[in-house]
């Protein structure tokens, strides 16, 4: 998907390159069109692209010969034949050069019986782009400063107010078609999530006998983006208003293989390692890959999200769908910049939803940074009323905590929690 335009820096480059130079073998893994094969071409001298049948042909009679080539090798797709990865495998044991192999892969192929891979080929996850990949100049607050504990100065200003994060929104992270507008927009992403099920399905051999039903299911679950609602609610809400709802043993296989496709991008309940917190809630926080693909599924336009309005299932949420989907693009930013700075990302929710904190971001000694996101210019005490008893629980543990916003101005409260606006927020 990645159209023929110059490359833009990518803030997995920086990890890329260092991995490059200590190891032998790398996995890009993540979803159609995120940036894969434009990224590890930057670094490669020989390209195999599997999913092109005539390349394919030529791997699967000759694995060999396919990693015997001028290095790096790129195996782009390489799912499309799962034998590459043991092949690649054995080549590290038996002592491949550091930067000898890059893979990149749409789908994980649970059931081909290729070996894991660990301590062999190192994955790094691509997603679509972050906001500070959007707007590169912009960034003025680094989550790897807060992640440092030194509680660091917070300022800048930014000109993006709710309509310019609107667009961003409907307009992707997929670098190949998020220079479109209007109706040829709409019409690759509808081409996108048409593929998902006239083709990645069958691909990893689950073909459809209901597409419009897994449309449907793909849909509630859309409805349900940056909640931790149930399962069960979700596959009422697919129902389409018939009597008879997907059956679980239909439903499961949907979410499995939209998790393989990396569709499928959920938060996780974090579980604190250094602290005790009663009575932790820990089912996931619904995201799809991209925000826009949500937006799509549910018919959203910018006047409509702008009035409030939301399209689509009904489904339990705090808020507009527009908010929602504010904290789908802050979540999916936030993850990159995390990856970054290798920590972890989660988010904090109370048995009944008493208290709920929208991204924790762990460092690998147990110690966080906290993040509310809001769909506001001016967050008051309200909004930071879960911060600040996160904090209170955490003590020195928690390390800063923050309110992400629509608004234009980074500062510091005077009870110590930034703001700061979602476009100045960088790794």
């Amino acid at each position: 998907m990645e159209a023929p335009t110059a490359y833009a820096h990518r803030i997995l480059d920086d990890e890329l390159d260092e991995l490059i130079e200590a190891l032998p073998a790398i996995a890009l893994e993540g979803a159609k069109g995120v940036g894969k094969t434009a990224t590890a071409s930057q670094r490669a001298r020989t390209i195999h692209r599997l999913d092109d049948e005539r390349e394919r042909a030529v791997a699967i009679a000759d694995l060999a010969r396919l990693l015997a080539a001028p290095m790096p090798v790129l195996v782009d797709e390489w799912q499309y034949v799962p034998p590459v990865w043991d092949t690649v495998r054995r080549a590290v044991d038996d002592g491949a050069a550091a930067g000898s192999f890059l893979l990149t892969g749409s789908a994980s192929p649970r059931d081909s019986g290729t070996h894991s891979g660990g301590g062999r080929i190192v994955s790094l996850r691509m997603r679509p782009l972050s906001l500070a990949e959007r707007f590169p100049v912009t960034a003025t607050v680094s989550l790897g400063a807060f992640l440092s504990g030194a509680r660091p100065e917070v300022d800048g200003r930014t000109d993006a107010v709710l309509a310019d994060y609107t667009d961003e929104i409907l307009r992707s992270g997929f670098p190949g078609i998020r220079g479109l507008r209007d109706r040829p927009l709409r019409l690759q992403l509808d081409g996108y999530l048409a593929r998902i099920v006239d083709r990645d399905f069958p691909e990893l051999g689950h073909p459809v006998r209901n597409p419009s039903g897994l449309r449907r299911w793909m849909t509630a679950y859309a409805a349900a983006t940056a909640t931790a609602t149930s399962f069960e609610k979700v596959r009422d809400a697919a129902a389409g208003g018939d009597d008879a709802k997907p059956a679980r043993s239909t439903v499961q296989p949907y979410r499995d293989v939209l998790e393989r496709l990396f569709i499928l991008d959920e938060v996780p309940g974090w579980k604190p390692s250094r602290n005790h917190i009663a009575e932790l809630a820990l089912p996931p926080k619904h995201h799809l890959a991209d925000p826009a693909l949500a937006a799509r599924l549910l018919g959203a336009t910018k006047d409509a999200l702008l009035k409030g309005e939301a399209p689509g299932p009904v489904m339990p949420r705090d808020g507009t769908l527009l908010g929602a989907l504010f904290e789908s693009l802050v979540t999916l930013s936030v993850r990159t910049y995390a990856q970054a700075t290798e920590a972890s990302v989660g988010h904090l929710r109370t048995h009944r939803g008493a208290r709920e904190v929208d991204l924790i971001v762990e460092r690998g000694d147990g110690r966080v940074v906290a993040f509310e996101v809001k769909l506001t210019a001016a967050p008051n005490d309200d909004d930071v009323r879960h911060l600040t008893w996160l904090g209170d629980r955490l003590g020195e543990d928690l390390l800063d905590a923050a309110v992400i916003t629509s608004g234009s101005d980074a500062y510091r409260r005077p009870d110590g929690i930034a703001v700061v606006p979602a476009a100045l927020l960088g790794p």
